[in-house]
This record gives C-alpha cells, structure tokens and sequence, in this order.
C-alpha cells in the first residue's frame, strides 16, 4: 500500500510551478492595513453574532489559533490557486467568501476539529460549503506549500547538529524520528479493515516524521495502516532507501578522541532497528555507566520529535479521537497539508516564542500505546554505538 496517493500528480504541479513561484518566505505579501482591518472587522462581525461572543473580545489569534502575520502569508500562498477555481462559495447571506474567508473555514475546521455542521454554524456558512473549501484548501497547500517541508541543506544541516549537540551533547545527530496513530472508526465488515487494526486493537492510520530540534518537520510519510510496525514503516520510506544508498545522512563525519568517526545519523526509540545512521537506546538491565548515560542524552536529543507531534495533534484537533469511517485516500494529504502549516507556523515564529513553545510542549501523542521493541541491531550499529557511548562517557569523566 502506496502512502499520500496522488504524489505523482503533486511532482508534476510543483515542477510545473517552480519556474513561476517566488521564495515563498521572500514573497510574503501582507495585505494593506487598511484592505486587513477591513476584513477581520467584517469576518469578526460575522462571527460574533453567530458565536455569541461580543465583538470587543474577539482576538483574532483566538479564533484562527496563530498570529495574523502567519494567516496572511498562508493566503498569499494559496490565494492564486484559490481565485482561478471557477466555483463560487457563498455565505448563507448570500455573499461571495473571499480568499481570507475560505482559508479561515478551512483553518477553523482543521484546527477546532467541530463538525462540519457546526464550523458552518459558526461562521455563517452551510455545512458541505465547509467540507469542499476545507479540501480545496488542502490541494492548494499540497500545490504551493511544498518548500516548506525539505531536507536541509549541508549549511542548514551543520547547524542542525550543532543545536541537537547542544541539547545533550550528542555530536553529528541529524535529527529524531518518531510514529504516532491517527484513530479510524471502521465497521468491522468493510473491507480490509483488519488491516488497519494496530498492536492496540484500535484501527488507525500512522504517521512517521523526522523532525529537527526546532520541532520542524523535515520528512513525513503518512497512509501506512496501524498494522505496520515502526520497522516496517521505516522500511517502506522513501528515507529509508535514500539512507541505504549513501544519498542522505552522507554528510560530515566527526572524529572522536579515540580517532573512530561518526557518520551523521538520527536518534529513535526501540521500535526502530539499530543502524549505522539510526541510533536507538541500550535495552536491557546492564547498568554500565556509558550506556545509561547515553541512554540519557538520547532520551533528551529524542524528545524533540515527541513534542513535535505532540505540538501537532493540539493545533490540529481534527486528527484527535476517533474519526468515522474517513477516506482513506484523502485522510494522508489533509495530514501532509497540516504537517506543512506546522512547519510554517514554526518558520514565522520569533525565537521567544519558538522556545516557550518547546518548553510547554506535551511529549505525549500516543498516551494509550505501548512502546514498542524492534530487537534489530546491525553489527555496525553497534560498533557506532559503542564508540560514541564510550565517547561521551569519557568526555563527562574529563569534564
């Protein structure tokens, strides 16, 4: 089973629209203050009544859940796209919604996770007026927002590293990886509906990402079905291919006092195999001061990608509890279309801000899962792993 069906479709739009789509952090069109206020003073209007909250205490970051700077740019990304549809979506008063009216609904749903019915409700609108602008928004996402989910650069990546060092000291860390479960409620006789049934009994969707220690999403794989493991899952990744054949995770080594190199890698939990380019912890009862040390950087450096999805499932609540019987061909690109506005949440954020929301940051996505133990370990693995717990334990011990 193939994740984020219609990717074909999506490389052709994006090769398509490179030679014309400026830098989208560079062409960041704020609308005049004047044309904004209008708007919001419009739409607040609308909604207050509908709400029933009285319109001086209507905040816009409230109601739209992030900083005007970061819904305005969000509309000059996808207002192109939005605009050339010939459909017309209208209030139930009658009037035309605008590009900010739409990417407002779609954000509400997406974010609050109400009901179709009841985002209509609330902004004026009926309900499968919600549910077409809600995936019209998401297309336009998948078609324009794509440069906001890469793998960094050799420059961008040394600075990654430097800040996952910083952390607990672990050298030459690209990243954490990590899986959390999207609840499906599935009648047991549809077809195939053993298939998504995970470790828990529960049918579910899984998502895999890797994030960097801003809580930035660089890779996210999506579609697989609850019955796959994180192995499994990581094998069936495009990463996982691209690792194998020396394309990624190819950068810099760093040379340890003993003379040994690390090559670059990431950090996952024992789901995950042990690889010369993914390092999980030492399992067992052995107490060895090295490997409990180790063990405690790597939960420090891991727990990034813990917070990240954390981070996720609370902005968008419409992946929280369980959804009735959705479609699973259109479920991985509404997860790929929110996973890129996490990102462009934390691209427009201010390092204040940035690092209020790590330390308030839950690490708990997957709060009714059990964790899970691959019990894979190369024998290259091993030897990385080694050289660099014994590393470290030296470097404390001289400290």
């Amino acid at each position: 089973m193939a994740p984020l069906r219609g990717t074909k479709r999506k490389r052709r739009d994006k090769a398509r629209n490179r030679k014309t789509q400026p830098d989208p952090l560079a062409s960041l069109l704020l609308l005049p203050d004047s044309a904004d206020a209008d708007w919001w003073d419009t739409f607040s209007r609308r909604i207050s009544v509908t709400l029933s909250i009285p319109i001086e205490k209507l905040e816009f970051e409230s109601v739209m859940k992030m900083p005007r700077r970061t819904f305005n740019y969000i509309c000059s990304l996808v207002k192109d796209i939005l605009m050339t549809k010939n459909s017309q979506y209208l209030f139930v008063d009658g009037s035309a919604m605008a590009v900010e009216d739409q990417v407002a609904v779609a954000l509400r749903r997406l974010s609050s996770g109400d009901s179709l019915v009841n985002v209509g409700t609330a902004f004026g609108t009926n309900h499968s007026t919600v549910s077409q602008v809600t995936w019209r928004f998401v297309e336009a996402m998948e078609e324009r927002g794509l440069s906001h989910l890469r793998w960094p650069d050799a420059d961008e990546m040394e600075k990654i590293k430097a800040k996952n060092e910083k952390i607990k000291g672990l050298p030459n860390c690209c990243g954490a990886i990590d899986t959390t479960h999207i609840m499906l409620c599935l009648p047991s006789g549809e077809p195939n509906s053993k298939v998504w049934l995970d470790s828990e009994k529960n049918h579910s969707m899984v998502i895999q990402v890797i994030v960097d220690p801003d809580m930035r999403f660089r890779d996210i794989i999506t579609g697989w079905p609850g019955s796959m493991n994180e192995l499994q899952i990581l094998k069936s990744s495009g990463f996982y291919k691209l690792c194998e054949k020396g394309v990624r995770l190819n950068g810099k080594s760093v040379k340890l006092s003993d003379c040994s190199e690390i090559r670059e890698y990431i950090v996952g939990d024992n789901g995950y195999p042990l690889l010369p380019w993914l390092m999980t912890p030492y399992q067992g009862t052995d107490n060895a001061v090295h490997k409990s040390g180790f063990n405690k950087r790597h939960s420090a450096t891991r727990s990034v990608a813990s917070r990240a999805l954390a981070r996720f499932k609370d902005m968008w609540r419409f992946f929280q509890g369980e959804m009735w019987r959705p479609d699973k061909h259109r479920l991985p690109r509404m997860i790929l279309a929110c996973g890129l506005l996490h990102n462009i949440m934390i691209d427009f954020e201010d390092d204040e801000r940035g690092e209020a929301m790590m330390m308030h940051s839950s690490c708990l996505h997957d709060g009714n899962y059990k964790p899970q133990v691959c019990g894979v370990a190369d024998e290259s693995g091993v030897a990385v792993r080694d050289a660099l717990s014994q590393y470290l334990a030296d470097k404390s011990g001289s400290a």
